[in-house]
């Protein structure tokens, strides 16, 4: 497919003239990113551990969990466009996107809890339970999320500072992401095991990430506005016909439902390799650190590659360099050192892509406002969110058919061979089937 090598330089579509905003200070910045770290926290969660705590906590089928999971962001995705349309025709002292950020911090926080709490039902009421929760924290979240990401485009139109809090998002999501790693297991069992030690631990999560988001809502700022047309009056026919015209953001789009695919494969795929194919659950943390700690640290100093080759060009660079990863864990499975050296070289190339995808959707923004004379950054951000969300949805929903397919059985001590020959399939090839295909 080569959908990076089929993308153009986006920035040099961008509207013309000066870019509009100030400047943004260090401590914006970080105030902008804590708010990927409040999403993380429990979306982390959510990709790494949420399929194991239904399957081996809950005791839910794997196949039935795929199932639920994959309907679930289908609907989502749905609900992305109606929320990009209520944040264009938002107005409020405080902006279009910063107001969503207090508004829905305290309801995000009760259903992150919600969503750990799996009652002792039959079968049918506990999938009917997880249906439900599970549809409730994502409205929830494509409510605070989608005004997260648009705020990115109101606060700046120099392509260069986007690409900054971008960097200062996902550093923030790469710490989020190493907490939840490393203490979900340990905080669970330090909270008495079970469904009560989830409960207690994400209760914690959960009141974390909504104060995050009030410090977002409290240390950021909106400063542009449209160039040709008053959002509040753009009607739904009007904006999805300017979307259409605008091919970089279509690229983009089919790029993220592709890289969050793989997303949703390897985030919650860790716990099972580390269970079943290095023999030790609690390398959970180090597998999935070996990945993180390499992106972490180059976002610190990517910005000024970036500048220099481009957003496209470093991406391209970093799939091949994850490419390398998978042939290093391909010479022995299941050593732990090759594991996690091939796991560094991974978070290597991916750190790129980390660093430049919401950069680049935000740049499709300036490029439809010019093509169009329409300034829609509510759905561009919501469509673009639909293919993030439907993305994972569909690498979550994978994991669990194919779990299902190999004869995975949760909770048992050991797994048929079967079982045993997918996991190494989904947690090495897949990935890199799919780096071919962005590439």
């Amino acid at each position: 497919m080569g959908l990076i090598r089929s993308e153009e330089n986006i920035e040099i579509a961008s509207s013309s003239g000066e870019p509009q905003g100030a400047k943004i200070s260090f401590s914006e910045k970080l105030g902008y990113g804590v708010g990927d770290l409040a999403s993380n926290l429990i979306f982390a969660a959510v990709s790494s551990f949420l399929v194991f705590y239904y399957t081996d906590i809950a005791g839910a089928s794997a196949a039935a969990v795929g199932t639920i999971i994959l309907l679930s962001r289908l609907l989502d995705g749905f609900t992305d466009i109606g929320m990009g349309l209520i944040v264009d025709k938002t107005n409020s002292k405080h902006g279009k996107a910063r107001p969503w950020l207090l508004w829905m911090a305290l309801p995000f926080t009760i259903s992150a809890i919600m969503l750990f709490t799996v009652p002792d039902f039959g079968t049918v009421s506990m999938l009917i339970y997880i249906a439900i929760t599970y549809n409730v924290v994502h409205i929830i979240y494509t409510a605070i999320n989608i005004p997260y990401g648009v705020l990115n485009a109101r606060m700046t139109q120099d392509s260069y500072q986007r690409a900054t809090l971008n960097i200062f998002r996902m550093f923030s999501a790469i710490i989020a992401t190493i907490i939840i790693m490393f203490l979900t297991i340990p905080l669970t069992e330090f909270f008495g095991g079970g469904k009560t030690g989830w409960i207690v631990t994400f209760t914690i999560f959960g009141v974390i990430a909504g104060v995050l988001f009030v410090v977002t809502f409290l240390t950021t700022k909106e400063r542009v506005s449209a160039v040709n047309v008053d959002q509040s009056k753009v009607p739904l026919k009007k904006g999805i016909k300017a979307l259409s015209q605008n091919k970089y953001w279509a690229l983009m789009v089919l790029f993220s439902l592709v890289t969050y695919t793989a997303n949703g494969l390897n985030g919650g795929l860790g716990v099972y390799y580390a269970q079943y194919i290095l023999g030790n659950p609690a390398l959970v943390g180090p597998l999935g650190f070996a990945g993180l700690f390499p992106v972490m640290i180059g976002l610190l100093f990517v910005a000024p590659i970036i500048k220099k080759f481009g957003k496209r060009n470093s991406m391209i660079i970093g799939l091949f360099i994850s490419l390398v990863g998978t042939l290093i864990i391909l010479v022995d499975p299941a050593n732990i050192t090759l594991v996690l050296a091939g796991s560094v070289v991974r978070g290597i190339g991916g750190m790129p892509v980390v660093a430049s995808f919401f950069a680049m959707l935000a740049d499709t923004i300036e490029y439809g406002e010019w093509k169009s004379g329409v300034r829609t950054e509510g759905l561009v951000y919501s469509a673009g969110s639909f293919g993030t969300k439907v993305g994972s949805g569909l690498g979550a929903a994978a994991m669990g058919w194919l779990l299902g397919l190999g004869g995975y059985v949760g909770g048992v001590a050991e797994q048929s061979e079967s079982a045993i020959s997918m996991i190494i399939f989904l947690f090495i090839w897949a990935p890199a089937i799919i780096a071919v295909i962005q590439w």
